[in-house]
This record gives structure tokens, C-alpha cells and sequence, in this order.
């Protein structure tokens, strides 16, 4: 229905009343009419008659209509109304008329937050000098106490913004991992953002840290009382959620992103104290590595290993905590250049971005039993193969790759024993990095041959029928072919005494493999022989010709070959 302003009535009838309305015989009294009922009248004059008008549908005399201007009036109103609301939605893009006037008036009411953000605009504005102001004052008290103060003056800045219009809750849960990443700095002008970050640079790792989990708490607190609040009245609802938690985003978002290894100082608490805890509290944990990948996403992948992906290893995590868990992964790898920058960056500060015990989980995860499989396995197997660089990424021969080595060794060669064929052969493949990286490997292999049969079976097929896909290092010939030589006697010996057929099957197929590696391995080392002969008889020839040979000669010999082992016998036999 129309709404009509009794103040227009009033004066609408005083005004028909003193231009002559007592003339007429119904003594200026007319039956009002209503713009809704008259909606179905065709015209409010009958054609035949022009002198007579149609009042509630009843021939009246020519009288002029005292209300008309009215209804004219409510009319433009409604138009009005109706015009406005298609403007809106043309703005927004996400509200639709259906040409009711009373939704109309309501849709316009929500306009109101409009007006609050044009405030914040300005205050943001201002915010400008107020922050260079604000931060020179912040002197003469102790660290933590500053970054406090810090964020409370982001948290005057919005004090105008309600709960309602920042849903940080419903927000992180129905947001992507992508979206994620801009809430809530999208709204903050850089001069302001580069003004605190500035600041927050020369702040101490502890005071830094302190603030992260000082922070954590007041939005966990948050999060807890709004879940209890939904539980219980309304009044409650208002009571616990009437100041909105914006300041405390954004002072934090701008903390993790100058300095994302405050976040990695405070790992050992969050994975250690149950209150940070839980598939609830995941969606804040999840944006926080967001920030602090926006500054390193080393640190992103750091924290994503050491502290989520153990979760997905876990027996409780559900299928949302996976996807979420993996969108934050994905998000990772698909920023420009991620894999050159983790690659390179896999050691940091003397930790490993992936660490053995989380590249075992992925592996397992990656690779299940067919039966195990889930929507979440074919994510897991695009991820592998960048993860799994960086899990074996490191300088070759080092004391820190020795060590890492020997870790992934004792994970891989049992999962190499498992009937899973895919896991089984991925795991073969590890086995033999930790070969060609550390030779103290051949000694824990050994020790687990018979214990690990199948296992030592997968690792011998994988070796031999992959030989020319995974050259063994020079430096590690002689314990490979020490090793066979002693499965070989450990195997014929087996045959004897072991009176299990299947263990006996195995010992075959492992004998068969051995042969065909020691032959491989001693056609090398003929080869090898009979190349270094050459090079001595070379070298004495060319000792002897030596008058005649100068030293560009000598040069051009040497770069015939390729190794630096070859020049540094060259050079040798020289002197």
C-alpha cells in the first residue's frame, strides 16, 4: 500500500476549502479514494461525460478532485522510489526488483552502510597524517606495549564499522584461499600501509611475535563467543558481536606481511597449546600463512609443511580441513616463479622448508591404496612432483644432505615394501637418491635387507631395469657393488635355509636382480680400467714427446675430456 503524508492531506483540504468548496452541494465532503483501488479504473473521467468524474467508481459532478494532487504526488513518489531502486541495483549487481513498492522502500533503507564507508574513506584519509603523527609518539615504552597501542589506533580508525559489516567469521568460511589474501588490507591506502610497515620493520622478533599471538587471542575470543552467541538469544548476539574486530585484521595482516618470521617464531606454541587448536580455528590459521606469504612465500611453505599438512596426515582432518588446506598449497605454487623461489630457498635459516617427516606424509597421501583413494588424491598428485624437489633439494655431498638423507632413507625403504605398486616404485626412487647422496645408506641397507625383503626387491628392480635413468655417482661405485656382492651371498645362502615358498620367490627375484646389476657394474669397471690404461699410455707417449709438444697442445688434450678427476691426472703426469 501507499503511505500519504497527513500533512499534505490537511493542507490539500484547506486550500479546496477556501477556493469555494462550500459551493457545491456535498459541502466540500468528498469520499476519499485510494490509488491501489483506483488502479483498475480505466480513467477518472468518462468520455461521454467531460463535465462529470469517476469517484470510487461512481459518476460525481464536475467538481474538482480535492485529492488528485495528492495521488499524483504518491505517484511520483513511488516512480521515484522504484527509479532509485533500479539505480542500486545497476551499482551493486546483485539485487533484483520486482516492482513492489514496498520492497522497493526497504531495499533503499540498506543503503545506510554506504554512507558509513564513505566516512571510513575519509577517515582512511586523514589516517595518512594521523599515522606518521601517532607512530612518532610510540616512544620511550617497552616493544610490546607499542605494537599494542599500534593496533588499538587501527582500531579507533573503525570504530564506526559494526560486526555486521565486517563478517570476519562467515567471511573466512565461505571465502576461497585467493580471496582470502585481501582481507582486510585491500582497503588500506598504500602511503598508510607503507608508513606502518616501515615501523613494524624496526620492532624486535619477540616484541613481533608477542603481538601475533596477543592478536590470535583477541580474534579466537572473538570466534568462540560468536559461536556461543548463535546458541543462545539474540540479546546476547548483539552483546557479544556489537564491536567489530577489523583493527585487530588489519594492524596483524600488516605485522605477518613485513615480517613473516614472527609467525614462524610462535610455530612451536600454536602446535604445542590446544586453544589455537581445531577444525574451527583452521580458517584464521589458514589467513594468517596467507599474510605472511604475501611477505615470503618461503615462510608460506614452511608453515604449511611443518603445521597443516600434518593435520591432513592425521585421522580426524574432514574433507572441508582438506580442501581448505590444499587451496592454501595450490595458492602457493601458482604465484610467478614459486618454484625457482622455493627451490632455491628449500634450506632457510638452517631448516628445511619440507622437512623428512612431512615429506613422508605426502608421500603417503599421494600415494594411497586404491581403496583409500579420495577427491582430494588427483590435487595431492599435481603438488607432488614441486614439493618433492624441494623436499630433496640441497647441495650434493653436504654434511646437512648426508643427514637428510639418511632420515628419508628410513621412511622410504619401508614404504617401498608396501603393496601399493605406485607407492612401492615411488618410494624405490627415493631410495636411490639417498644411495647417490650418502654411501652410509649401503650400511642401513644392508642391515634392513632381510628384515625389508620385499622391499629390497622393489629397490633392486627399480636399479636395474632404471639403470640408464639413474646413473650411479662414480663415488659411490665401490659400496654399490660391496652391497651386491653381499646380497648375493646372503640370497644363495637364504635358498638353502629358508623353507617359506613365498620368501623363497623373493630371494630368486632379488638374486636375478643382483646378477644383472653386478654384471652392469663390472662391464664398468672394465671399461673404466681399460680407459685409465689408456690415459697412462697417452700420458707416457706424451712424456716423451714432450720437447716437441707445447703447452697450448697439452690444453687442447686436456679438454678432450670432460671430467675434472681426468685434467688433475693429466696435470700429474706433467709434472
Amino acid at each position: 500500500m501507499d503511505y500519504v503524508d497527513l500533512h499534505e492531506v490537511h493542507d490539500a483540504a484547506i486550500s479546496a476549502a477556501a477556493n469555494g468548496g462550500a459551493n457545491h452541494v456535498d459541502h466540500g465532503w468528498q469520499k476519499v479514494s485510494y490509488s491501489k483501488r483506483q488502479r483498475k479504473a480505466k480513467s477518472t473521467a468518462d468520455p461521454e461525460k467531460p463535465n462529470l468524474t469517476l469517484v470510487n467508481g461512481v459518476l460525481s459532478s464536475g467538481a474538482p478532485n480535492v485529492f488528485l494532487s495528492i495521488e499524483q504526488q504518491s505517484q511520483d513518489r513511488r516512480r521515484r522510489i522504484l527509479e532509485a531502486q533500479r539505480a542500486a541495483d545497476a551499482i551493486e549487481g546483485d539485487a533484483k526488483t520486482d516492482g513492489k513498492p514496498a520492497e522497493a522502500e526497504k531495499k533503499v533503507k540498506q543503503k545506510k552502510p554506504k554512507k558509513t564507508k564513505v566516512r571510513l574513506l575519509r577517515l582512511l584519509r586523514r589516517s595518512i597524517q594521523l599515522i606518521s603523527r601517532f607512530i612518532s609518539e610510540l616512544s620511550g615504552e617497552q616493544q610490546e606495549i607499542q605494537m599494542q597501542k599500534f593496533a588499538n589506533f587501527y582500531g579507533k580508525a573503525f570504530q564506526e564499522v559494526v560486526a555486521g559489516q565486517f563478517p570476519w567469521v562467515k567471511m573466512f568460511k565461505e571465502s576461497t584461499v585467493a580471496k582470502l589474501a585481501d582481507i582486510p588490507l585491500s582497503h588500506i591506502p598504500d602511503a598508510v600501509y607503507k608508513t606502518s610497515a616501515e615501523w613494524i620493520s624496526q620492532q624486535s622478533l619477540e616484541a613481533l611475535g608477542f603481538f601475533v599471538l596477543w592478536s590470535l587471542d583477541i580474534i579466537l575470543e572473538d570466534l568462540v563467543a560468536q559461536q556461543a552467541s548463535v546458541k543462545g538469544s539474540k540479546k546476547s548476539v548483539q552483546q557479544t558481536s556489537s564491536k567489530s574486530k577489523v583493527g585487530i585484521f588489519v594492524a596483524l595482516a600488516m605485522v605477518l606481511r613485513r615480517k613473516p618470521d614472527a609467525l614462524i617464531s610462535v610455530l612451536l606454541k600454536l602446535r604445542e597449546n590446544s586453544k589455537y587448536q581445531g577444525q574451527d580455528k583452521l580458517p584464521v590459521t589458514v589467513w594468517m600463512i596467507v599474510q605472511a606469504s604475501r611477505g615470503d612465500l618461503a615462510v608460506g611453505l614452511y608453515m604449511w609443511a611443518h603445521h597443516l599438512l600434518p593435520i591432513v596426515g592425521g585421522k580426524n582432518c574432514n574433507p572441508q580441513s582438506r580442501d581448505l588446506i590444499l587451496q592454501l598449497v595450490e595458492w602457493i605454487l601458482s604465484v610467478s616463479k614459486a618454484r625457482t623461489i622455493l627451490v632455491n630457498a628449500a634450506v632457510r635459516k638452517g631448516e628445511r622448508l619440507v622437512p623428512p617427516s612431512s615429506f613422508e606424509i605426502l608421500l603417503r597421501v599421494t600415494f594411497p591404496a586404491s581403496s583409500a583413494r579420495v577427491k582430494a588424491t588427483e590435487r595431492f598428485e599435481a603438488i607432488y612432483p614441486t614439493i618433492k624437489e624441494v623436499a630433496l633439494a640441497g647441495s650434493h655431498g653436504s654434511k646437512a644432505m648426508k643427514q637428510v638423507s639418511l632420515q628419508i632413507f628410513l621412511f622410504s625403504i619401508k614404504a617401498a615394501g608396501e603393496v601399493t605398486p605406485q607407492l612401492s616404485k615411488e618410494a624405490a626412487g627415493i631410495v636411490i637418491w639417498c644411495l647417490n647422496q650418502n654411501a652410509e645408506c649401503y650400511k642401513l641397507w644392508e642391515k634392513a635387507y632381510l628384515e625389508n625383503l620385499e622391499a629390497s626387491v622393489a629397490v633392486l628392480r627399480r636399479l636395474s631395469e632404471d639403470w640408464k635413468q639413474h646413473p650411479v655417482k662414480v663415488t659411490i661405485l665401490d659400496p654399490l657393488r660391496e652391497t651386491i656382492k653381499n646380497f648375493q651371498s646372503k640370497n644363495e645362502k637364504a635358498m638353502i635355509d629358508e623353507a617359506d615358498a613365498a620368501r623363497q620367490a623373493l630371494f630368486q627375484d632379488a638374486g636375478k636382480y643382483c646378477k644383472h646389476i653386478s654384471g652392469k657394474l663390472s662391464r664398468g669397471h672394465g671399461c673404466l680400467k681399460a680407459l685409465v690404461v689408456l690415459v697412462v699410455a697417452l700420458a707416457a707417449g706424451a712424456a716423451f714427446f714432450s720437447q716437441n709438444i707445447d703447452a697450448s697442445d697439452w690444453n687442447k688434450l686436456s679438454e678432450a675430456f670432460s671430467t675434472s678427476d681426468w685434467n688433475k691426472l693429466f696435470s700429474a703426469f706433467r709434472a
